[in-house]
């Protein structure tokens, strides 16, 4: 116990004593990644399993996505940014290769090109989607062969 009186300390004792109170022995934490990962692919299976169903249901609500023309510009859009802010990062960062940014921009603009066109749109989807998982494969590829290399031309 405190012996002394003065004032505030009484107010420390207290803190001391439940900080003393709180500090328990140090656990060690083990991470099991693999139940995360199994965790994570059972979620993604069920992800993938109901989605679908979810989605076939929608025309019953009056919902449809299919024959959207705003879905399917919003979707583009999304993809557009999404692929190219990757490929510009593997470009950027690690490869210095224009190769796969040149792919996806050619099936980007095959992909939009489709909507002016739709009796061929067949043939425009197939090279589309050549050309923009071609450019997703290269940019993977090269980010694999650079192995984060730090010469004089990149700037990370």
């Amino acid at each position: 116990m405190i012996t002394t009186n003065q004032p505030g300390t009484k107010v420390i004792y207290i803190l001391q004593l439940c900080c003393m109170m709180l500090s328990l022995p140090t656990m060690k934490v083990q991470i099991n990644w693999n139940a995360i990962g199994i965790s994570a692919s059972l979620a993604c299976a069920i992800h993938c399993a109901l989605l679908p169903l979810f989605i076939t249901t929608l025309p019953l609500f009056g919902i449809n996505i299919l024959d959207n023309i705003y879905f399917e510009a919003g979707m583009m859009l999304i993809a557009f940014l999404i692929g190219g802010l990757t490929l510009l990062h593997g470009y950027r960062k690690h490869h210095h290769h224009l190769t796969p940014l040149f792919l996806f921009l050619g099936g980007m603009f095959l992909l939009i090109f489709k909507h002016f066109f739709s009796e061929t749109a067949l043939w425009l989807i197939i090279p589309s989607s050549v050309l923009i998982l071609s450019a997703y494969y290269l940019n993977w590829r090269y980010c694999r062969i650079a192995k984060h290399c730090h010469s004089s031309d990149c700037n990370h």
